[in-house]
């Protein structure tokens, strides 16, 4: 069986992440003891052997939709959120005058993949309601690349989902650089799934005890209040932009 946590899974979040799933692992008395850390994602994904996995929404859309089922969604407890959905925010370095995404349309956006909802959906949606599109872009792989990207100005804007955000603010001195100037709407945050063969109500109920017994401060880390039940039409309704131009 596999089981993974790759979405928020950073040197300084990773006991929280393994404790988290122990916790998980006693209340189904199943499972690999240890989380899976190598090998491809999507090959987790989509494999047969997945017991739980947490995706974005955009590569559930796009991919995945129909091949694993949805156990449930993180709830990161934010404001101004639906219990469930979480938000981006535009990043731009702290001496850059402009104030709005608006005014970067001529500047290079920095995305981590074309199958990122909060790096790569999120901003161009955001455009396309205001009828601008960010025509030059760097893929940097990573949300904190994108981020480092703008703050050595190797990109001058790029969109971050808030938890990663976060964690760059508390763990990632570069941030300091960096300011939000906007957020986007909220969307149903990163799900966690497991292959359809899988028990997904026994996983659900034991994913929500786990949660409800995480230390106070793991769940701090991890910024984790609880899990929701949000229907896949909800993920399913969020537009798929179109693949990003060439960097240029």
């Amino acid at each position: 069986m596999i089981v993974s946590l790759p979405m928020y899974d950073r040197a300084e979040t990773s006991a929280a992440n393994d404790r988290l799933w122990k916790l998980i692992r006693n209340e189904l008395g199943y499972g690999p003891q240890n989380l899976t850390r190598c090998g491809d994602i999507w090959n987790h994904w989509l494999s047969r052997d997945l017991l739980f996995s947490q995706t974005c929404g955009y590569p559930y859309r796009a991919k995945l939709h129909g091949k694993v089922s949805i156990i449930g969604t993180p709830d990161h407890g934010l404001r101004n959120c639906p219990p469930g959905y979480y938000y981006s925010v535009f990043v731009v370095r702290n001496s850059d005058q402009r104030q709005s995404p608006e005014e970067f349309l001529k500047a290079r956006l920095a995305y981590n993949e074309p199958l990122s909802q909060s790096g790569w959906a999120a901003p161009f949606n955001f455009a396309l309601e205001r009828g601008f599109a960010f025509s030059r872009t760097l893929r940097t792989g990573m949300h904190v690349l994108s981020a480092l990207a703008v703050a050595s100005k190797r990109a001058d804007i790029a969109c971050v989902d808030i938890i990663s955000w976060k964690m760059m603010l508390r763990y990632d001195g570069f941030s300091k650089r960096l300011k939000a100037v906007a957020s986007t709407d909220p969307t149903p945050a990163l799900p966690y799934i497991s292959a359809p063969s899988q028990n997904s109500a026994a996983i659900q109920e034991a994913v929500k005890n786990a949660i409800g017994n995480l230390d106070e401060k793991d769940r701090g880390t991890l910024f984790l209040r609880g899990l929701q039940k949000i229907p896949s039409a909800k993920y399913l309704a969020v537009p798929n932009p179109p693949s990003p131009a060439e960097d240029g």
